[in-house]
């Protein structure tokens, strides 16, 4: 079975429960869709790295809306993207996407422990953006993303740790907004690992680059922020 129709099982068993929650009225659909989301992410995974040659080292994406490229087919996202410029080089890695849409700090470390049953070499860390935007404090967003780093570095001491800098509207305040940006380069310096300085460079706040409701990034977008990434990612393979 190839990967890509595992893949499309996986989705329609999403969109089966879907219909079956709309019908039924199930309450706490939200929550219940967002287990069955981080469930079906940990069986892509882990199908994809069964299909893994010897030889190759896995790139995990660890994210978001951004990373699971809401709105979007999932090969239009820009982890994908990244696959296919690794594709080009010929260097035996492999790229799985683990974002997960409305995924907080909090969120992200309850559910680290289920991906970090497959190997991991690269980790690229794109989590917090949720929490600023509703506001959480910033000392609980900063602990729950070094909590990931460290499960990370706990079952994996040579993986390398990327962390995609983010940013927040002005509107959540002048003093938050500036303590958030400083949380991302802090975590590089103190883990060791590389800094994105920002995700959405040159995206964000671009109504041309962005999907109708002005934070996702479009297929354009996508293709921006792929580069962003590349440029820290390339000089680590």
């Amino acid at each position: 079975m190839k990967f890509w129709t595992v893949e499309f099982i996986c989705v329609l068993v999403f969109q089966i429960c879907c219909l079956i929650f709309q019908r039924r009225g199930i309450k706490n659909k939200k929550n219940m869709l967002r287990r069955i989301s981080g469930f079906i992410i940990v069986i892509i995974f882990s199908v994809t790295c069964l299909f893994a040659q010897d030889n190759q080292k896995v790139i995990l994406f660890f994210g978001n809306s951004l990373t699971a490229g809401m709105g979007l087919d999932q090969n239009q996202a820009f982890p994908a993207l990244i696959r296919e410029k690794i594709d080009e080089t010929d260097k035996p890695y492999l790229v799985v996407n683990a974002g997960l849409s409305g995924e907080t700090s909090a969120g992200g470390l309850s559910r680290i422990d289920w991906i970090l049953n497959q190997q991991v070499d690269v980790f690229v860390l794109e989590l917090g953006a949720n929490d600023g935007l509703r506001g959480l404090p910033l000392e609980s967003t900063k602990d729950n993303l070094q909590g990931i780093i460290d499960k990370v570095k706990a079952k994996y001491p040579q993986a390398k740790i990327i962390v995609a800098g983010m940013m927040v509207p002005p509107n959540m305040g002048e003093d938050y907004s500036d303590e958030f940006v400083k949380i991302y380069p802090e975590l590089a310096d103190k883990n060791g690992g590389k800094l994105i300085s920002f995700l959405l460079e040159g995206v964000a706040g671009n109504t041309h680059l962005n999907l109708p409701d002005g934070i996702h990034p479009n297929v354009e977008g996508h293709r921006i922020v792929a580069n962003n990434v590349w440029k820290v990612l390339k000089p680590m393979l």
